[in-house]
């Protein structure tokens, strides 16, 4: 197993371990807003799109030198401008035709992935010895990562960030009521372009790590995580931040540890375990808590129910204080009686009477406190 001092004496770890981190954290903050604006698929789409982007830039770099061919920048930037164009595909087609948001994803998806597919086959015919690694880029291959794509990662990506922090208000006003914020005089326009742009950069920077097929749930994983425990933007963007790179981390490190395990792959369900997590755990939203509180509000109408039937039955009688049975509040309707009177008991509500059940003077106050209540409603 992989201990703490792995992380510090072993280079290609710590390397890979800080590429991943970077590339979560980006791709959890930025993709907080393309979550909240139910545009997850743009993901899949833009880093499906960004791989013949990659691939023209291989060769462009090749037909100038062999090293400039594979330099993480001159590869970035190829996948950055096909994911773009991806982009800008998507929102031409949806705009002046009447093909939807989602098919129009699709189209772009499937169109661009087989094209950067046919160019990377090109590729592998090539008769040149810098090709070997392109392929990296579809599935993923952070063990390969250098130094110096760790740097690259790392200033692109803190640019990104930090350009999102400059712009958080506007990207806030814009993810929750863009009408307001064109009417206020804002130039929604160019807000949208940025904040897509900002999550084009922060999938880019991720193929190598995840590779195109699985970066869209790097962008979309941590965020819904973090979605789970807060109602506050700014608690959220941070939380999915921390999640996404705690799932590099720790991918990073289990991927060392196991022989064979592809680190790609490793993150995405170390992501999706957050997911699951939060899903089930979370104070605010979490389906454990949800089941908890339902288990309680249903006991207390229980109670509330057998609590105003015994008071109503005693009513028959012109004493608040005449005892009945749990079988005849069962016999009236009013259920799971016999289990909840020794709740009510505890309270000091009700007593037994022999064998059967009364109010105590707490209990009638109680019970004309519900039925008062009950009325006003």
């Amino acid at each position: 197993m992989i201990s703490p001092l792995d992380f510090i004496n072993d280079h290609t770890l710590r390397t890979v371990s800080a590429g991943a981190a970077m590339v979560g954290a980006s791709a959890g903050a930025l993709g907080t807003f393309a979550v909240l604006r139910r545009q997850s698929l743009v993901g899949d789409a833009i880093s499906h799109a960004a791989l013949p982007g990659v691939a023209l830039a291989f060769l462009a770099g090749a037909a100038v030198s062999g090293d400039l061919a594979k330099h993480p920048l001159m590869l970035l930037a190829g996948a950055f401008i096909a994911g773009w164009v991806g982009t800008l595909c998507v929102m031409l087609i949806t705009k002046t035709t009447r093909i939807k948001a989602d098919t129009a994803l699709g189209i772009v998806l499937s169109v661009f992935f087989g094209f950067g597919l046919v160019l990377l086959n090109v590729i592998q015919n090539m008769p040149t010895a810098s090709k070997a690694g392109l392929d990296k880029y579809l599935f993923g291959n952070a063990a390969t990562m250098l130094t110096q794509d760790v740097l690259v990662i790392g200033i692109v990506g803190s640019v990104a960030v930090g350009v999102l922090a400059l712009c958080f208000k506007e990207f806030k006003l814009l993810s929750f009521d863009a009408e307001f914020m064109a009417v206020q005089g804002w130039r929604t326009n160019f807000v949208d372009i940025l904040l897509t742009t900002l999550i084009v950069v922060a999938i880019i920077i991720g193929l190598q790590t995840v590779g195109v097929v699985l970066m869209s749930a790097m962008l979309v994983a941590p965020a819904a995580a973090a979605r789970q425990w807060s109602n506050r933007l700014g608690f959220v963007v941070a939380l999915a931040a921390l999640f996404g790179a705690l799932s590099g981390v720790i991918g990073a490190g289990l991927s060392s540890s196991i022989e064979r395990l592809s680190t790609g792959p490793t993150i995405v369900l170390v992501v999706s375990a957050f997911v699951l997590i939060s899903l089930f755990l979370a104070p605010a939203r979490g389906m454990l808590w949800a089941h908890l509180r339902h288990r309680r509000l249903h006991r207390e109408v229980e109670v509330k129910t057998v609590l105003v039937g015994l008071y109503n039955l005693a009513g028959h009688h012109d004493d608040p204080y005449y005892p009945h049975s749990a079988d005849t509040l069962d016999a009236v309707g009013v259920h799971s009686a016999e289990n909840t009177l020794g709740q009510l008991q505890q309270r000091g509500l009700v007593e037994r009477s022999g064998s059967d059940w009364r109010l105590t003077a707490d209990g009638v106050k109680e019970a004309e406190a519900q039925l008062s209540a009950g009325g006003a409603a």
